[in-house]
């Protein structure tokens, strides 16, 4: 372990912490909605990433890899179930997307997100 520094303020002593330098990048829907649920369900691995600093690393791994699934999904469900032609049925090209899309979105919400 790296010996610590002080600085003299007053009559304390006050130490040198400094924190890693991490990217500054947003979080997406899925990063944000894993830190919902292990701020609502498990608060002890919450804290430990937070506080070893491998919080938003742990988010920007959950947000890369639920996207990159869904992506996945979308093709693999496409394949299986195609669309109608969008050209002559708009709403229901649509509406088919949307469905894959839930469902893409609630495989991998059990899978990624609330595990």
């Amino acid at each position: 372990m790296a010996e610590l520094t002080y600085t003299q303020t007053g009559d304390y002593l006050i130490p040198d912490i400094r924190l890693e330098e991490t990217e500054d990048r947003p979080l997406g829907k899925y990063g944000r909605m894993r830190r919902a649920y292990l701020l609502e369900n498990n608060q002890l691995l919450y804290n430990h990433l937070a506080l070893t600093g491998k919080l938003f690393p742990h988010l920007w791994e959950v947000q890369d890899t639920a996207t990159a699934r869904i992506r996945q999904m979308m093709d693999e469900l496409l394949a299986m179930n195609p669309a109608p032609d969008k050209k002559q049925r708009q709403m229901d090209w649509t509406r088919h997307m949307n469905a894959l899309k839930a469902q893409a979105e609630e495989i991998v919400t059990a899978e990624l997100i609330n595990n």
